[in-house]
Parts: structure tokens; C-alpha cells; sequence
């Protein structure tokens, strides 16, 4: 004879990103995404195919570069939402050297970090920067408005220098989304705001302290695990 057994799961959930965060990150990851592919269109014969996403290549050429004001613009004001959580500190150092624990899964073996740790911070500084890099170098080569202001030598270096960022910002992309999939409930942390806390503890203790300490943790989700033995089968 068999005992069914049901659970109900402690949940004490975090915050981790508000709505306007959640949304402008968005804003700028689609951005990234179709400059990425008009980029690529432009960039080599073999992929203008891919100008029949924006209407052919006229249309390609014209609707890039104001794709990237608008990642400018949301990038801006995502930086000025999270840098104050990026600056680089001595335990981000420390949990560096682990970086070989982070991938085995062996965590216990990390230091507290608070609400982003190391490799997260070195991502945010490399966008930071090669978004510069390729908005400097994109208004140079903006033949549109800005073909005047520069000399042909100077346009041709800066063809260089965008393309070269570009290829640099997809790898760093491209990190960032298998860090996100890799570390499960990251995702669903900037599509629904919250994680879990258990979560939080795991990867980002020292953070999860000060929220405590601040109150924002909600443990009413859900009352404590208990036991129920349900009729026999």
C-alpha cells in the first residue's frame, strides 16, 4: 500500500529589479539585437540577406544608426540605475580566483558578494565602454549628418574600430546570455523582478544581508514546508 506525500515549499521571495529597470533593460537588449543583424548586413556581402529584416539595404543603412541612439539613450539611464552597484571591490577580486568553483558548481568555496559579483561587474564595464566606442565611431562614419566633419582617413579608421568593437560587444553578449542560462532563476529575475531566497543566498549573500536589513523580503508567500499524508492508493 502506497502513501501519496504532498509538499508545500517555503518561498521567500526578493526583489531584485523593479519594473522600470526590468523594462529599459529590454529596451536595450532588443537594440543590441537589431543592431547585431543590420550591423551584419552592412558589414559583408554574404550576410546582406539579412537587410530584408528592415525593408533592403537602403532602408538598413538609414534605420542602424538610430538604433544605436536609441541603445545609447537606454543604456545611459541603465547605467545610472545599476553603477552604483558596479564598482569593482576586494571581494570581487577573491571571487575572481574561484572563477573555477563558480563552473564546477562548488560555491560553498566563494565569498559573500553583494548584488552582482565579479565577472557580472567586468560585463557592465565592458558595455559600458564599447557602446561608447561604437557610438564615437558610428557618428564618424554617419555619412548622413556627420560625412563632412571627418576625413576620409579618419572614416576608414573608424570602420575599422566599429567593427572590431562590434565583434568584441557580441562575444561580451553572448557571455552574458549563457551566464544567464547557466545560472538558473537569472533569467526569470529580470522577466519578473524577483528571485527566490534561496537564490539569493546561493549566489549573492552579502546582497540578500542588506535586504534583509532594509525589510524588502517577502516571506509570506507561502507557509513553511510541512507533510501531508494523503490517502492511501
Amino acid at each position: 500500500m502506497l502513501v501519496a506525500v504532498r509538499r508545500e515549499e517555503e518561498r521567500t521571495t526578493v526583489d531584485r529589479y523593479p519594473g522600470r529597470v526590468r523594462v529599459n533593460h529590454w529596451i536595450t537588449a532588443i537594440s543590441l539585437i537589431l543592431l547585431a543583424l543590420s550591423g551584419a548586413a552592412l558589414f559583408h556581402p554574404a550576410l546582406f540577406f539579412l537587410s530584408g529584416l528592415f525593408g533592403g539595404g537602403a532602408n538598413t543603412r538609414a534605420i542602424h544608426p538610430w538604433i544605436g541612439v536609441v541603445l545609447l539613450a537606454s543604456f545611459a539611464i541603465l547605467f545610472v540605475q545599476m553603477v552604483r552597484y558596479n564598482f569593482w571591490a576586494k571581494v570581487d577580486t577573491v571571487w575572481m580566483r574561484h572563477i573555477g568553483d563558480v563552473m564546477s558548481g562548488h560555491e560553498e568555496n566563494l565569498p559573500e558578494i553583494g548584488k552582482y559579483n565579479g565577472a557580472q561587474k567586468i560585463v557592465f564595464w565592458l558595455m559600458t565602454l564599447l557602446i561608447l566606442v561604437l557610438f564615437a565611431t558610428g557618428i564618424m562614419i554617419w555619412y548622413e549628418y556627420f560625412g563632412a566633419s571627418f576625413t576620409i582617413e579618419q572614416q576608414r579608421f573608424a570602420h575599422i574600430i566599429h567593427a572590431l568593437a562590434a565583434v568584441a560587444m557580441l562575444l561580451v553578449v553572448i557571455v552574458h546570455i549563457y551566464a544567464g542560462f547557466y545560472v538558473r532563476g537569472t533569467i526569470s529575475a529580470m522577466t519578473e523582478g524577483k528571485v527566490t531566497g534561496g537564490w539569493a543566498f546561493r549566489h549573492h549573500r552579502l546582497w540578500l544581508r542588506h535586504e534583509a536589513r532594509e525589510g524588502v523580503i517577502d516571506d509570506r508567500q507561502t507557509p513553511p514546508r510541512r507533510v501531508h499524508p494523503g490517502p492511501a492508493e
